[in-house]
């Protein structure tokens, strides 16, 4: 990174925010509070509060969402007739899976191979970190040339839209002219990055019965109607031969334009198994940023240890449907409840609930912050130009902000690389990424303001 006093700044700060992304990470902020007590996430929350207040940030609150989750607002005047940039980040974080199958403790910050280890790390405690760092070498390098809030929420991760809601009946609050959303992450490590692109989702739930209970399966197995069966039939009618998304009525012949992501290189960043196919046609990109997929996130069904022999008298799975830009989430849902039902054999009784939901999003690319970001990256990462790619995740609030304020420019940038395994056993973050999207975050707020 060539020397600047705002990199050099962020350097010396960079032993501090290890400090504070151990203590955040600390809290089991997960959202989801029939597994893990409200009061962690909570606890998080006053978290960033306190730091908010701590930078000199006015009207610092924690809002209570429609969802029964907290998220944390602050506001930091700049001068007079300063341009208005809204920071976002979430301290919410996904659930750590298989505890014992981590390395080290999940809610344990820990340094190991150049990398540090935790939930959250990565996605997204390590982003409120990130805005931190940029305000404070700006703070020390002239001050903060515009008006900042920052808004961190509370449960991104669940999907259950609280934030979402609150910004649509409080429309002044997140108002800003441009908004940097801080949750996603570089093609790799070392290769600036801005996410134009996000898939939508949505989340049903299907539940088929077909007995009044479960019988033995050698007294009845053969004539009386399996509902785990039936739902496995339901579930492969999903994925066509390849393993592509079938869902009927849906397009999935979409093509992505730009970065393209070398198939040989996906493997390595999915561990894929040596002998493994990748599923679907097409480029990688197209398959992962341009066209919907289909994941089945769970089934209650009984576990192999334990099981009876026994004809199941019901089943139901959770199923997750990303769907890509262009194409309306509620839409999509209502085609893959149909799809489910009209699937179902045997005259099985089928429901489907709807649990989550989040639009697809696209960026203006054209607008000029991002001409700031671009000439900030340059700087943060020399002899590097920054990219534009798509992600397939899902971040329902960037709609929801495009929606509220029109004439916003959306930039979404982050840590979550494909060696920070996010949503997996031994999430991490790189330290080196952290301080360059850091700098760069500094830089592009000063570029902006005076543009």
């Amino acid at each position: 990174m060539s020397s600047n006093p705002v990199a050099e700044t962020v350097a010396s700060l960079m032993p501090r925010a290890r400090e504070e992304l151990a203590e955040l990470v600390a809290f089991r902020s997960v959202a989801d509070f029939d597994q893990f007590p409200r009061s962690e996430s909570e606890g998080a929350a006053r978290w960033v509060a306190d730091a908010l207040r701590a930078e000199g940030f006015e009207d610092v609150a924690l809002l209570d969402t429609p969802d029964g989750t907290q998220s944390v607002y602050g506001h930091l005047p700049g001068p007079e007739g300063a341009k208005t940039v809204l920071l976002y980040a979430h301290y919410d974080v996904q659930p750590p899976l298989d505890e014992a199958g981590w390395t080290t403790p999940p809610f344990e910050l820990t340094e190991r191979d150049g990398r540090w280890y935790g939930r959250g790390a990565a996605d997204c405690k390590g982003g409120v970190i990130m805005h931190l760092l940029a305000l404070r070498a700006l703070k020390a390098d002239g001050g903060i040339p515009v008006n900042v809030k920052v808004i961190a929420e509370g449960s991104e991760e669940q999907g259950t839209g609280g934030l979402e809601r609150y910004a649509e009946q409080h429309p002044e609050l997140l108002a800003a002219d441009t908004i940097v959303i801080g949750d996603a992450g570089n093609f790799r490590v070392g290769l600036p990055t801005v996410t134009s692109t996000l898939r939508g989702m949505t989340m049903v739930r299907v539940q088929i019965d077909t007995l009044e209970g479960n019988l033995h399966s050698g007294q009845f197995g053969g004539a009386a109607p399996d509902a785990l069966a039936a739902l496995i039939r339901v579930l492969d009618s999903l994925r066509g031969e390849d393993g592509s998304t079938t869902v009927d009525g849906l397009a999935g012949d979409s093509a992505w334009e730009g970065l393209q992501y070398d198939e040989e290189q996906f493997r390595k960043d999915a561990k894929v198994r040596d002998g493994v196919g990748l599923i679907g046609s097409g480029t990688v990109a197209d398959r992962i940023w341009a066209r919907p997929a289909v994941t089945v996130l769970g089934i209650d069904c009984p576990p192999v240890v334990g099981a009876t022999p026994s004809v199941q008298a019901a089943a139901r799975a959770l199923i997750s449907l990303r769907v890509p830009p262009g194409v309306d989430a509620a839409e999509a849902t209502k085609l893959l409840q149909a799809h489910l039902e009209a699937h179902t054999p045997w005259g099985a009784r089928v429901r489907t609930e709807q649990i989550g939901q989040g639009q697809a999003f696209r960026a203006d690319t054209t607008s000029p912050a991002y001409q700031a970001m671009a000439d900030a990256m340059a700087v943060a990462y020399p002899g590097q130009e920054m990219q534009y790619a798509g992600q397939g995740g899902s971040i329902p609030l960037c709609n929801t902000l495009a929606a509220l304020y029109p004439s916003a420019e959306i930039l979404l940038i982050g840590l979550s690389e494909p060696e920070a395994q996010i949503h997996a056993v031994d999430e991490s973050v790189s330290p080196e990424e952290l301080e360059r999207l850091s700098v760069a975050e500094a830089l592009f707020l000063r570029n902006y303001a005076a543009g």
